[in-house]
């Protein structure tokens, strides 16, 4: 964006994330059996992206996942997933020493920008993307910087998320998500559940996969996907000039009798533009045009992502 003064910066509340709990003394280990991350050697300096997988390598969630101790981990989840993937993991704890809840209640999400978060955090703000810190019992996790603007989670009781939301000033949800689109880092949503394996929205690229950890659910998808042939999906962004809609599909004008991918993830600009994360046919890429919701749909334009992507994706050879 051109226009430096509509760079956000400041607080604003997260209601589209939901928190849960882990907790005990398995809460590391069963967490690390099932996620696609390394939970057992991540410190507490530090946060990391993870996808939940069925036993076909799709994600059913994402997770923005880090330690309070050595006992307790706190996960962030799409709100509109939250339920059903505790209850899906509580089925797997069996006789594990691990306790999992939904801890949205007593624990809010906000997200802090720019220079007013900057200084409002002080000496306790994250330094690098994926850092963390503590402070009044609450977690800020450092993101990846958008267009120059830094960007924190902040993690706390309900009960103090109100105080740090009057001491700075106002960012609106659109732009907060504006900023998570432009990242490049899509979350599954309960529209997208199941459709995406990780590499399909880059996850492999942002830290999200250990492709050196032990196994769990879709692990041999997840790994086949990576070291046996090209990849055929992958995510990119997207300009247009109309709102988009996780799942809402893309369509390509070389092939407009079947969709080419789909929304993982949208957002209005500041400035008023669209911006959407979607999961394509890396061979679409650089040829013909792209088009939401039909053949004859309003025409999306290729944005470069704030990442690499590999060879194949970005010069669009078809895998």
């Amino acid at each position: 964006m051109n226009s430096t003064h509509l760079l956000p910066s400041g607080a604003c509340r997260l209601p589209f994330w939901g928190v849960m709990r882990a907790s005990g003394a398995d809460a590391v280990s069963f967490l690390h059996s099932q996620l696609s991350n390394d939970v057992t050697r991540l410190d507490t300096g530090h946060a990391r992206l993870a996808a939940y997988c069925n036993a076909q390598g799709r994600m059913l969630a994402s997770l923005l996942y880090a330690k309070r101790s050595a006992e307790e981990v706190w996960l962030l989840c799409s709100a509109d997933l939250l339920p059903v993937t505790l209850k899906r993991l509580s089925m797997f704890v069996l006789r594990a020493k691990a306790r999992l809840s939904d801890a949205s209640g007593e624990l809010a999400v906000l997200g802090l920008a720019g220079q007013a978060g900057a200084d409002w955090l002080g000496a306790d703000a994250p330094a690098g993307a994926w850092d963390k810190s503590e402070r009044d019992g609450a977690m800020h996790v450092r993101l990846p910087d958008v267009a120059g603007v830094p960007r924190w989670l902040w993690i706390g009781p309900a009960a103090a998320a109100e105080a740090v939301l009057q001491a700075l000033p106002v960012v609106a949800e659109s732009d907060w998500q504006w900023l998570d689109v432009s990242a490049g880092i899509a979350p599954v949503v309960a529209a997208t559940s199941g459709q995406f394996v990780p590499q399909m929205l880059n996850y492999e690229l942002v830290g999200g996969v250990d492709f050196k950890k032990g196994c769990y659910p879709g692990q041999e998808v997840v790994a086949r996907s990576q070291y046996l042939g090209k990849l055929k999906r992958r995510a990119f962004l997207l300009a247009s000039d109309v709102p988009a809609q996780p799942a809402q599909e893309v369509f390509w004008s070389g092939d407009t009798g079947q969709p080419a991918g789909q929304v993982a993830w949208s957002a209005t600009a500041p400035d008023g533009s669209h911006l959407a994360l979607a999961e394509l046919k890396i061979g679409v890429i650089g040829s013909g045009s792209l088009h939401l919701g039909s053949g004859q749909g309003p025409q999306l334009r290729v944005q470069p992502l704030p990442y690499a992507l590999p060879h194949e994706a970005s010069s669009g050879e078809a895998a």
